[in-house]
């Protein structure tokens, strides 16, 4: 089994905010898989399924953001699973907005949820995509921005974009694995 986490923050008032694209990119995933998000397990909202023959759970962590590892320790627990058989979307304002990364492992970077997940679980082992939000802008305090709603159609359009593209590296992850998945996303928008 294969585990992907979105990252982000429940309730109505967060939804499609830049710190929630872990949860939109979940989001597409649950409906171009047919993986309904109904369960509450772990402290989390999942839906289990099958991909391409593999057994694939996705999880949004229901703890806030700055709590997360704590669904995810407890997700790897419950599904007996090492951190690379779980893959993490989070939010990212050290990528330009838009762009998509794919890492196999690393630090948490200046992300909350990240920090969570590797003091809760010891490990930084998790392959992860990160969609770039871009710093905010001068004068702009850091939990106002991530927190906050995109403020044009422009920028609406630029992340799902990303989340598009996100979930797709997801796909190739759980099918081919994390390094082809690096090979062909990191490539394809360094270009």
């Amino acid at each position: 089994m294969l585990a992907i986490v979105g990252l982000g923050n429940p309730g109505e008032k967060y939804e499609h905010t830049r710190h929630n694209a872990g949860f939109d990119v979940v989001s597409i995933l649950s409906a171009k898989w047919d993986i309904p998000l109904k369960k509450l397990k772990c402290k989390a909202l999942l839906g289990e399924g099958v991909v391409g023959g593999q057994k694939v759970v996705l999880i949004k962590p229901q703890t806030y953001m700055n709590e997360s590892g704590l669904s995810v320790a407890e997700a790897l627990n419950w599904y007996k699973l090492g951190p690379r058989e779980m893959l993490i979307v989070v939010d990212d304002i050290d990528l330009p907005f838009g762009q998509v990364r794919v890492r196999a492992a690393g630090g948490p970077g200046t992300h909350n949820g990240m920090r969570s997940i590797l003091q809760c679980t010891g490990s930084g082992d998790f392959p992860r995509i990160r969609v770039g939000m871009g710093s905010p802008p001068a004068g702009w305090d850091l939990a106002d921005y991530v927190l906050g709603h995109f403020n044009t159609a422009q920028e609406r359009e630029t992340a799902f974009s990303a989340y598009q593209t996100a979930a797709e590296a997801a796909g190739c992850w759980v099918r081919e694995g994390i390094d082809r998945a690096m090979n062909q996303f990191n490539r394809k928008h360094a270009e």
